[in-house]
């Protein structure tokens, strides 16, 4: 592990909530149109930069009231090159658009630099698929030389680490790695699941962290799960598993409905934001590693709110 990897704050006991579905909430609350849920295009109007950095306070500004620290996804799941490509962009465009992605994120928290728990600038990195299916199983060599270029410009942006959201093989996963590592930054890998617990490649959870950690010598700093309803992958913790002590994060949607029931769906599923805070204490009362708690699809500071006022407590005993 890095001098960097070890810097990180949320490497510790202590808890941090993350932001919640950026995409879901511009499109369905905010009435944006994003293309491909490619958010990181709003960056190139002042209206849609407005957007962006009104999303991040609210969540600052959540943190704050709970006293935790928080981390900020970029809004670059989308910006890498296939995507990129099929939106316009030529590659210093979409260069340009990763940085200055995380230059938006240092001036929204630049004013809670002095509120208690750490801010983090995570570099988001998404799938060269869909997200949602396991359509191209690329080999790692090829996964690495795809993520690369957007994890070299992220790497030399102020940037605290990288998180690959939503991977859904554990080869495209060792390919983020990998290229991290050759950066050095920090990276999160997060996998997401089906119904039944299985990644969409149809691999155990359990049976890709060790893939990915066995194929990089556990460079990864941790795991998460995100784009799943808890419902979904709960069952698939293996207790006792040494690869239980590497997720460190959860990032669950607010529906139970399967990814092709969400493609199909033109209405927002918001959920319960009560049941899922009350959802993510329990998981932590059994798995007390679990310290990087937020949302994804669906989920907005109502569902975040629910889960710090849950979770900040038992985190408060634990350090008493």
């Amino acid at each position: 592990m890095t001098n960097r990897q070890l810097s990180l704050p949320q490497l510790g006991s202590s808890l941090f909530v993350t932001d919640g579905g950026l995409e879901t909430t511009l499109i369905f609350r905010d009435g944006l149109d994003i293309p491909f849920f490619a958010a990181f295009s709003l960056l190139r109007s002042q209206s849609g930069r407005e957007a962006l950095s009104r999303y991040y306070i609210e969540y600052l500004q959540l943190a704050q009231r709970h006293g935790c620290g928080i981390i900020l996804e970029s809004p670059t799941w989308r910006a890498n090159p296939e995507w990129g490509w099929r939106l316009g962009y030529a590659l210093d465009e979409l260069a340009a658009a990763n940085r200055d992605a995380i230059a938006l994120l240092g001036e929204v928290i630049e004013p809670f630099q002095t509120a208690t728990g750490a801010r983090i600038r995570s570099g988001c990195i998404g799938p060269r698929g869909d997200g949602y299916i396991a359509d191209r199983v690329m080999p790692v060599t090829e996964a690495l030389a795809y993520h690369e270029w957007q994890i070299g410009v992220l790497a030399t942006t102020e940037a605290d680490m990288v998180c690959a959201m939503t991977m859904t093989t554990a080869e495209e996963a060792t390919g983020v790695a990998l290229a991290a590592q050759k950066h050095d930054m920090p990276v999160a890998i997060s996998f997401t699941t089906e119904t039944d617990g299985l990644l969409p490649s149809g691999q155990a959870l359990g049976a890709a962290i060790n893939q990915v950690d066995d194929a990089t010598v556990g460079y990864p700093a941790y795991y998460m799960i995100n784009c799943a309803h808890p419902d979904h992958f709960r069952f698939a913790f293996e207790e006792g598993k040494p690869w239980l002590q590497r997720l460190r994060g959860v990032r669950a949607n607010a529906s139970r409905k399967s990814h092709a029931e969400l493609d199909a769906s033109e209405n927002l599923d918001d959920g319960d934001p009560v049941e899922l805070g009350k959802m993510y204490a329990e998981m932590h009362a059994r798995h007390r590693g679990f310290s990087i708690l937020g949302g994804c699809c669906g989920t907005d500071t109502r569902h975040i709110d629910a889960i710090a006022a849950t979770c900040m407590p038992l985190f408060t005993r634990l350090s008493n």
